[in-house]
């Protein structure tokens, strides 16, 4: 229940009136009460005593980004990318194989980030959607420099891996049991099985980006893990081409991870093995994997996987094919983010 008379923050002219005939004494203190019931009223976090994030102005967490209020640390085994003023927003791990391959995993912090999936100029088709500035074939102006990461999608539509939805209207059809990456509209990032797990129950959802089936569902690896033949058609059909994959961890933190040579089960054991319960194969082959990481929000893009094709300003320049910004939230940068 509100403080007395915070229900209506309009008191003061009343309260003043009734006391005219006070002394000044009694009037200074009640104008003085009165301002401190009105700046209660100004704030809804100040009258609940919640410590909510002032971007929070809304009860639904679809509706809402929830940017992280504690210090994200340095993690043993992980190098930070990116930093902010509640410590890591992204950080990268290496992993050898015992072949001497190698493979890259960047981690975006749940709570520090946000997502927008990015339609590119051949594919997705988008035929007579209006796609909103964010979701456009190259990284807007007002994305730029809140832009901490870029990365590849997925297969083309024409490969029927998958459907695709972008700002609310959908361009290939979604499909039940299939791996969806789904991004709200507050910008949060999950990964779940469309249907079963994805999206749940009073979700706002933006964008989706479909995939194959999981690589990895609830934790458990997908049975089909070795047969190479339903992760898609590689180039020369060797069985471990470049490949990427995205995950998600029980913390909510987005996992993208990527190789130019890889199995489904190296990239499959990679994210396991840093806590992903649940992640889908992206693109594959070398032409298509890209990832692009920031030091600091709006700073220059570097190339993040060892021998990646394209340059690392393709996305900010305009792409044919379609992929996902990170950006980190206004009240992030906001706060005076800076490299580590």
């Amino acid at each position: 229940m509100l403080p007395n008379g915070a229900e209506n923050c309009g008191t003061g002219d009343r309260v003043k009136k009734a006391n005219d005939g006070r002394t000044a004494r009694t009037a200074m203190i009640l104008s003085i009460l009165t301002s401190l019931l009105l700046a209660s009223c100004s704030d809804p976090n100040i009258i609940r005593g919640s410590s909510v994030s002032s971007t929070n102005t809304s009860p639904s967490p679809t509706t809402a980004l929830t940017t992280t209020t504690t210090t994200v640390p340095v993690e043993a085994g992980w190098t930070p990318v990116t930093t902010g003023p509640h410590g890591v927003i992204t950080d990268q791990r290496n992993v050898t194989l015992p072949d001497g391959r190698q493979i890259t995993v960047v981690r975006f912090r749940a709570g520090q980030v946000r997502f927008n999936l990015h339609m590119g100029s051949q594919d997705p088709p988008t035929g007579a959607a209006v796609l909103g500035p964010e979701s456009l074939s190259y990284v807007g102006t007002t994305e730029i420099p809140q832009l901490v990461a870029a990365f590849n999608g997925g297969f083309k539509v024409n490969a029927a891996a998958g459907g695709v939805e972008v700002d609310g209207q959908t361009l290939a059809p979604l499909i039940d049991g299939f791996a969806s990456f789904v991004i709200d509209t507050n910008g949060t990032g999950r990964i779940g099985v469309w249907g079963s797990t994805v999206p749940v129950p009073g979700e706002q959802v933006a964008s989706v980006r479909q995939n194959l089936p999981p690589l990895i569902e609830g934790g458990q690896m997908s049975s089909q893990i070795g047969n190479i033949t339903q992760w898609g058609l590689t180039l020369h059909g060797v069985a471990a081409p470049a490949r990427s994959a995205l995950g998600e961890d029980s913390a909510g933190d987005i996992l993208y991870a990527a190789s130019m040579s890889a199995l489904p089960m190296d990239l499959a054991t990679a994210l396991s093995d840093d806590g992903a319960t649940d992640a889908m194969e992206l693109d594959i082959n070398p032409e298509w994997i890209q990832l692009d990481l920031d030091s600091i929000a709006g700073g220059p893009l570097l190339a993040a996987v060892p021998g990646q094709s394209r340059p690392a300003n393709q996305f900010i320049v305009g792409w044919t094919r379609d992929f996902i910004t990170v950006l980190t939230p206004a009240a992030v940068l906001e706060a005076g983010m800076r490299s580590p």
